[in-house]
């Protein structure tokens, strides 16, 4: 992420919002905010939906260097946790809404 975003954007990894991780292995979020195993595609819809415009990058995550992941930079909302904390919530509404559309 180019340096001209700092303060203004943030870099959301999964696995700031994932429940199935710890604190330890990255989880940024309280356990009952988080959202079990998101995935980039899910965080990126629920910025749309906040309006925090959304990019995807290619990048390894440096708690899980080995493998290849997706990152997502928006627009900050707030502080940086903030901006978790709503991105996880939305995600969760995001789920919801897939789960009435498939029953």
């Amino acid at each position: 992420m180019s340096r001209e975003y700092r303060g203004r954007r943030v870099v959301v990894w999964p696995a700031y919002l994932d429940a199935s991780l710890s604190r330890g292995e990255g989880r940024r979020i309280p356990l009952r905010e988080a959202v079990r195993r998101p995935r980039a595609e899910e965080i990126v819809e629920a910025a749309k939906r906040l309006g925090l415009n959304p990019e995807v990058e290619e990048a390894r995550h440096p708690r899980r260097w080995w493998e290849q992941r997706q990152r997502v930079v928006v627009d900050k909302l707030g502080s940086k946790l903030q901006t978790l904390r709503a991105l996880a919530a939305e995600v969760q509404r995001v789920r919801d809404e897939r789960r009435r559309l498939h029953r």
